[in-house]
């Protein structure tokens, strides 16, 4: 009985180290997403901006590609015009690590019943992996990837990402896959995150109506269409920066969530073995009076 209540004992230490480890990881999880979350308020601000430019730059080559269509001679931006899809690109963005309970699993099933249901072969896509889960994944199962991005910092700056979300503009451009889309788990809220797949190319979410809307007036020098054509490439890196900020916050809600949950059930088990342990010292005590008593009564 001695060995069990010791045993028991050393469960409930060891479980308490783990749940002040647990609880610890949770506050740095929460610090995380608050930053992340102010981040991703700030982000939206200049977003809202240039996207409030290039709406004005693409009012009337919208109105033209919506009511007759492009027209030979005319300069429209390829990142305006869908064209026949040959090839699919994706960006998948996941976590580097664990500790995170469910955000990966989830991005990564939804990924392949996707593949399933949309490709017969792996000739019609090409993906593009941001974060080591995902990155591993795929390969594991015989995905080739075009580009792969690792270890990214809990606040990722523009700096840190520009190379891959650069590459995948100009492999648009250059006509390597015909649509692109950015596939990640958005932040709703501390406790939710949502799968979400977008279509960041070609640009397709610009209504010229709504460049009605805007009070600001501007003026141009050199021409609008020069400006587009460096503009229109900055947008789609900044559509696709905000979805990997997106996905930054909803991985650190989901950390604090997991560390939460593993706290609380590090708390349920110490409950019981503490329990376990009262009703185990009381058989001790129980069993010795017992045997006191009648070691008494054989004397007398």
């Amino acid at each position: 009985m001695g060995a069990s209540l010791n045993e028991i004992k050393q469960r409930i230490a060891s479980t308490k180290k783990t749940s002040q480890i647990t609880n610890a990881m949770q506050m740095v999880s929460a610090a995380k997403l608050t930053k992340s979350e102010a981040h991703s308020k700030q982000f939206q601000i200049y977003a809202s901006k240039v996207r409030e430019v290039v709406t004005h730059l693409t009012a009337q080559q919208l109105n033209d590609i919506y009511s007759a269509g492009p027209q030979d001679g005319v300069n429209y931006n390829s990142m305006l015009i869908s064209r026949p899809v040959k090839k699919t690109g994706y960006i998948v963005i996941t976590s580097d690590g664990g500790l995170v309970g469910g955000y990966n699993s989830s991005i990564l099933k939804q990924m392949m019943s996707m593949l399933k249901e949309d490709h017969t072969s792996p000739e019609e896509y090409v993906m593009i992996a941001i974060g080591g889960t995902g990155a591993d994944f795929f390969k594991a199962r015989g995905i080739d990837l075009a580009y792969e991005l690792r270890n990214l910092s809990d606040q990722p700056g523009f700096e840190e990402v520009r190379k891959i979300v650069t590459m995948a503009t100009t492999m648009y451009q250059n006509e390597v896959f015909d649509e692109l889309y950015v596939c990640y788990n958005h932040h709703i809220n501390s406790l939710t995150s949502q799968f979400r797949v977008e279509k960041m190319l070609p640009i397709v979410d610009l209504d010229p109506e709504e460049a009605e809307s805007y009070e600001q007036e501007y003026l141009f020098e050199p021409s609008k269409e020069e400006i587009l054509d460096h503009l229109l490439p900055q947008y789609a890196e900044s559509l696709i920066y905000g979805a990997i900020v997106d996905a930054k916050t909803a991985e650190h809600a989901a950390g604090m969530t997991a560390m939460k949950t593993a706290t609380d059930n590090a708390k349920n088990i110490i409950a019981d073995l503490t329990i376990s342990y009262n009703r185990a010292r009381q058989g001790a005590i129980t069993q010795e009076i017992t045997e006191i008593v009648a070691g008494a009564a054989a004397l007398d």
